[in-house]
């Protein structure tokens, strides 16, 4: 089963996050490569990825029967607000586009390949609308796909407002927005209603860490119950239900084994609809 975007590209239904898992990545990625994940996100942002060890675990796999062809690799741009204390992948006083051209250079050298699946805005420069920098940077990035460098672009962090924006005012719409999906706000609804009509893919993180009164609750619990499946396992099949590509960033490998079964449950229509209005 995949998600596909509105340009045909296929992605698998839940993705590997790497974020915060520092000089544990290495070990971590192949770990879930191991356990059947297909897709893995990270950023060139050392703040909080390790994107070269993304790279060093993709080694060790293409040593083994997986092949660059059988992964999809999505890292972001990050701006230089969003590099914390540490050593951007760029010349911090170069205009943006040649930061952008920098950032993926050094990216596809970390992750050893000459493409990339998707290509990241980590957030854009202003907590309201655009501003001229998210333009000039998209710019770039709509360069860079049509170079077939990546093959898709996508936004993080976003509002609807914003995401309005990009829709409206983009020479190529996003493919992918990745945002933190919270429950309280019926899992992002004003931005996959926008998702959906431009027929973008949705990535939500955070789904289980965001929503923990969600996974506690008696109704998530009784569907898992009669599904004989985990509450997380619920909540990743409700995801893919309201086309939701699901990210995971789990260290255990039972868990990274029983989050990829989710799409073999089935959730009734009631179900999630009881989910999608949980609070």
């Amino acid at each position: 089963m995949s998600l596909i975007t509105y340009n045909g590209y296929a992605v698998p239904p839940i993705m590997y996050g790497t974020a915060w898992k520092k000089d544990k990545t290495r070990k971590l990625v192949e770990l879930a490569v191991n356990s059947g994940f297909r897709a893995i996100d990270t950023a060139n942002q050392m703040i909080h990825y390790n994107e070269v060890g993304v790279g060093e675990a993709l080694l060790d796999l293409y040593k083994t029967d997986i092949k660059r062809s059988n992964l999809f690799l999505q890292t972001k741009f990050t701006s230089i607000n969003g590099q914390g204390n540490q050593t951007p992948p760029y010349d911090p006083s170069a205009d943006l586009p040649t930061q952008v051209r920098q950032s993926i250079t050094s990216s596809l050298k970390h992750l050893h390949t000459d493409y990339l699946d998707s290509y990241v805005l980590h957030g854009p420069y202003s907590r309201r609308g655009l501003v001229m920098q998210d333009w000039q940077v998209w710019s770039t990035m709509e360069e860079l796909f049509e170079k077939q460098i990546v093959r898709t672009i996508g936004v993080s962090n976003v509002d609807a407002v914003q995401l309005n924006e990009f829709c409206a005012g983009a020479r190529i719409k996003p493919m992918f927005v990745q945002n933190r999906c919270y429950a309280i706000t019926r899992w992002d609804k004003d931005v996959r209603d926008i998702c959906n009509s431009n027929k973008i893919v949705y990535q939500g993180f955070s789904l289980l860490t965001a929503n923990p009164n969600v996974m506690n609750s008696q109704s998530v619990h009784g569907i898992a119950g009669r599904l004989n499946a985990t509450p997380a396992q619920v909540i990743f099949r409700f995801a893919l239900d309201v086309g939701m590509l699901a990210l995971t960033g789990t260290t255990n490998t039972n868990h990274m084994k029983e989050d990829l079964l989710s799409p073999e449950f089935k959730l009734t229509a009631a179900e999630i609809e009881l989910i999608e209005n949980i609070l």
